[in-house]
């Protein structure tokens, strides 16, 4: 149900057409001939490696699955193990480490924000020509400042959370409503997922004519509180003769199914579905042939709560494959030739520089960035780029080789020796082969040193830090 601050947004849009909707804008200086692409990033939350059908899942994603069959997959997709740095890294194109958010996420409880000297990638769309940049979903990237606020970080629209693990029903963080629309708290109601799907159809209806957007939907399914419909609990086995799943963790009785494991098939068929919505929305509006999708999740699955990283070794909080790997697609019918896998090393602090390109952007950057442009490859114009990507906390990985260090810092590995693993022989990491590569090695450990050495002026305290007494703010305003 539509709140009535978003019911006037979306009138005074219609009453105050811009002379944009009148205009086509064209890519400068690049020889596509054409009308700049629509950009649609799609972000999973917890969602695993193996947790896709396309991966082999036993969890049905029919429409994940429709678009990786008309999409590329990128098989060797990597993202930081949690959440808040991979979401900094997409907006920065750089790596987490350089300001302060590598090895935990920011809770609710935290006074951090990533530095506002780092451009976001809205930033750059808008001077590339793209009047509407629609935030929709989780941010998790500062709630403490409204300098850390999505609407003054780049983009014009924002309806979703900031913190995450939020209820999905009542859309509640530590007792406090935590969901808005722009900077007014939103009392919609329904399922959360559900919510964002409709926001980001609506957004495609009222961007249309007012071409290119970008619309950031980072969905917080199926990350915990485990929580689903009922319908989508039944379609997943659930027997209400028989009791539900016990928790510890506050959330109450709704949603829960018989199993975790079920319970989570549950959320992801929502996730499913509502990506299905997304796609349907932009065919019906025309809007397909030229907009560029991608899917990707934010890091491997949480332990215990029912997803999977396939064959891959590890899971979430862990520079193991099943922990920084994802399931990972990108579609554009207009220029990509779909139905096809590549194994290109590319990452999250890639997608930056790669989006930048192809909407046109030919500005300068205020910072270096850790990204490389991997648009040479999706367009088949190059098999490979040289990348050796940093994982974080010790750890590497280039076409043929991954790089893991004792000393890293990462304590849920339980390291005992410096580690090196040849991934096309080896892709499950079982076998530790430094001593019969010595020289590799130690040119590997020559060039994460760098990364290694990162120091920033301000570094996010561990996660229990000031949780004892906090009290969150009356529906997460933000002062």
């Amino acid at each position: 149900m539509k709140s009535r601050h978003k019911i006037i947004r979306k009138l005074v849009n219609i009453l105050f057409v811009p002379a944009s909707f009148l205009m086509m804008v064209f890519l400068p200086g690049i020889g596509y001939g054409q009308a700049r692409p629509n950009i649609i990033l799609i972000l999973a939350d917890d969602l695993g490696y193996g947790d896709v059908g396309f991966n082999g899942s036993e969890i049905p994603t029919p429409r994940i699955d429709e678009l990786a069959s008309k999409g590329m997959i990128m098989e060797r997709y990597y993202v930081a193990p949690v959440c808040s740095p991979t979401r900094a890294g997409l907006m920065t194109g750089r790596y987490p480490d350089r300001y302060g958010l590598r090895e935990t996420v920011i809770p609710p409880w935290r006074d951090f924000g990533v530095d506002t000297a780092e451009v976001f990638l809205p930033e750059i769309l808008e001077k590339a020509g793209y009047k509407h940049r629609a935030m929709i979903g989780k941010w998790h990237l500062g709630h403490s400042k409204l300098a850390y606020h999505p609407l003054n970080r780049g983009f014009t629209h924002f309806y979703g959370h900031y913190n995450g693990a939020i209820d999905y029903f009542t859309h509640e963080r530590e007792g406090e409503l935590d969901w808005h629309d722009d900077f007014a708290p939103s009392y919609d109601k329904g399922y959360a997922t559900d919510l964002l799907a409709d926001e980001a159809v609506d957004c495609i209806k009222e961007y249309k004519g007012e071409s290119p957007f970008f619309m950031y939907v980072a969905f917080n399914a199926p990350h915990g509180p485990l929580q689903a419909k009922e319908e989508d609990l039944v379609a997943s086995g659930f027997d209400k003769s028989l009791p539900r799943f016990s928790t510890n963790k506050g959330y109450g009785e709704e949603g829960r199914g018989n199993t975790k494991k079920q319970t989570y098939e549950a959320m992801v068929r929502a996730l499913d579905r509502g990506i299905g919505q997304i796609m349907d929305a932009l065919t019906e509006e025309g809007m397909l042939e030229n907009t560029i999708v991608i899917f990707h999740s934010d890091n491997g699955p949480a332990p215990g709560e029912g997803g999977t990283a396939g064959n891959l070794r590890g899971h979430k909080f862990q520079e193991w494959e099943g922990g920084v790997r994802v399931p990972a697609v990108i579609y554009w019918k207009e220029k990509f030739d779909g139905g096809k896998k590549i194994d290109q090393v590319m990452g999250f602090v890639d997608m930056f520089p790669t989006l930048a390109e192809l909407a046109g952007y030919q500005g300068e950057m205020n910072r270096a960035l850790d990204g490389l442009s991997m648009v040479a490859v999706l367009e088949g114009k190059e098999e490979h780029i040289e990348r050796n990507f940093y994982l974080g906390c010790g750890a590497m990985v280039n076409q043929n080789w991954k790089l893991v260090m004792e000393n890293g810092g990462n304590s849920s590995m339980k390291l005992k020796e410096n580690i090196l693993f040849n991934l096309q022989n080896d892709p499950y990491e079982t076998k530790n082969v430094k001593k019969a590569n010595e020289d590799g090695f130690l040119k590997m450990k020559s060039w994460i040193q760098k990364y290694e050495d990162i120091q920033s002026d301000q570094n996010v305290p561990a996660y229990h830090v000031g949780r004892k007494g906090f009290k969150a703010p009356k529906e997460w305003t933000i002062q």
